[in-house]
């Protein structure tokens, strides 16, 4: 089979995204071949920043989908808010952010904003499995 796919429960607003990264790392450890430490850090940090964008600006509530491709780690992240990330200046002094939509973009090879079919949207990222 080339393709495994698994998809993780929606999440209601009181889980986080240390809760989402538990889940994928579950997702993670059960794909054979298994992903390289290096890859497996990156779809975390991927799952932790889309999830925090979600729960910071899109209303809290988000489902997680996680998909494996012969080459890559598919990661989407659902949720309520159909407003797409946007790049602003990183805040170095204040702590409101603005590190996680670039770092995002650095470290997938694509990804893509679409709508969702209630008017919310989804964020995906295609990520590196080797």
């Amino acid at each position: 089979m080339d393709t495994v796919s698994a998809n993780v429960a929606p999440t209601r607003s009181g889980k986080s995204a240390a809760d989402a990264r538990r889940d994928a790392r579950a997702f993670l450890d059960g794909l054979l071949p298994p992903v390289t430490s290096e890859a497996a850090g990156t779809v975390l940090l991927v799952v932790s920043e889309l999830v925090t964008n979600a729960l910071r600006h899109a209303g809290g509530t988000w489902s997680l989908e996680l998909t494996a491709h012969p080459d890559g780690i598919e990661v989407a992240v659902h949720d309520a808010s159909p407003q797409p990330p946007r790049l602003r200046t990183p805040d170095l002094n204040g702590g409101t952010g603005g590190f996680g939509w670039p770092l995002v973009n650095r470290l997938a090879r694509t990804t893509a904003v679409s709508p969702g079919p209630s008017g919310g949207k989804t964020v995906s990222a295609l990520l590196s499995r080797w």
